[in-house]
């Protein structure tokens, strides 16, 4: 279940900043657009890009999100990546994704797949 404070930034169009595993063990960072899915979290990302090829050797995720509003009151979520979706079903949270950031659908010149967390911990606030 999406903490409320936590579901109304992740429905807002401030830019999440994502944390995966290297195959070293170290860490790599990249920003995304996020949102949510029911009480999941989603993004996207091509299925070759480096994001992603560490999330299906390693689905542990965090997220770091300063909120635009409120950048003071950043957000912070762990969890797994738990499925990935592709094809129209896929798109269409892709273009909602998009439409939210840049007020316009995605271009369809390059696959993209979609990445749905299940956040594991949530934290708004530092603390």
């Amino acid at each position: 279940m999406l903490d409320p404070d936590v579901r109304r930034v992740l429905d807002g169009a401030s830019i999440a900043h994502l944390a995966t595993v290297l195959p070293d063990g170290s860490p790599h960072a990249a920003p995304v657009f996020v949102g949510t899915h029911g009480d999941l979290i989603v993004f996207f990302t091509g299925p070759t890009m480096r994001k992603a090829r560490n999330l299906r050797r390693d689905p542990r995720v965090a997220l770091s999100i300063a909120p635009v509003d409120n950048p003071f009151e950043p957000v912070v979520i762990r969890g797994q990546v738990i499925e990935w979706i592709d094809g129209d079903a896929g798109w269409a949270i892709v273009d909602r994704l998009a439409t939210k950031y840049t007020g316009s659908p995605y271009p369809r010149g390059q696959e993209r797949v979609v990445a749905v967390i299940e956040p594991r911990r949530q934290s708004v606030g530092v603390g």
